[in-house]
């Protein structure tokens, strides 16, 4: 599915730029008995059902077009919303320093399977983490499940 979704991103990321929109991420998943091709995007001033609209209108056809998905899908464009899945090394990039939730697929030597704290750096291998107790953590990406960031509601 990630070949789906690379071909997919590739194909649409010029587009959906050229209108004035940054693609966040591609995701095509299967839930259920049906299949979902999930494109998120982002702007300055954030983004609302009126952008996703206009974003799917330009995509749609060309998706058809290129024919990437043999299987009967649904077309989904939204934002990545405040507290954003992390999937790739770019977004990693963009969120050193700031304070991310990272979950494990199982415990780990200490017992626990999700840790919070301040994004420092990431490499191909592991990320390392400022727990907010002021302890650093290095984490086997191979071992991540998910990484979103953490928004601060008042």
């Amino acid at each position: 599915m990630a070949n789906i979704e690379e071909k997919v991103e590739n194909l649409v990321k010029p587009i959906i730029e050229n209108i004035g929109y940054e693609l966040y991420d591609v995701e095509y998943a299967k839930e259920g008995k049906d299949y979902y091709l999930r494109i998120f995007i982002d702007k300055k001033d954030g983004i609302d059902l009126n952008d996703c609209e206009k974003v799917s209108n330009e995509i749609n056809e060309i998706l058809d077009k290129a024919d990437y998905i043999k299987e009967q899908y649904y077309l989904e464009v939204s934002s990545p919303g405040i507290e954003r899945i992390i999937r790739k090394d770019a977004q990693l990039e963009k969120n050193i320093g700031v304070e991310i939730q990272v979950k494990l697929f199982k415990k780990d030597e200490q017992g626990k399977k999700e840790y919070t704290g301040t994004l420092k750096s990431y490499n191909k291998d592991e990320i390392t983490i400022n727990l907010n107790d002021n302890k650093e953590i290095k984490l086997q990406r191979k071992n991540i499940s998910q990484i979103k960031t953490v928004y601060k509601w008042n």
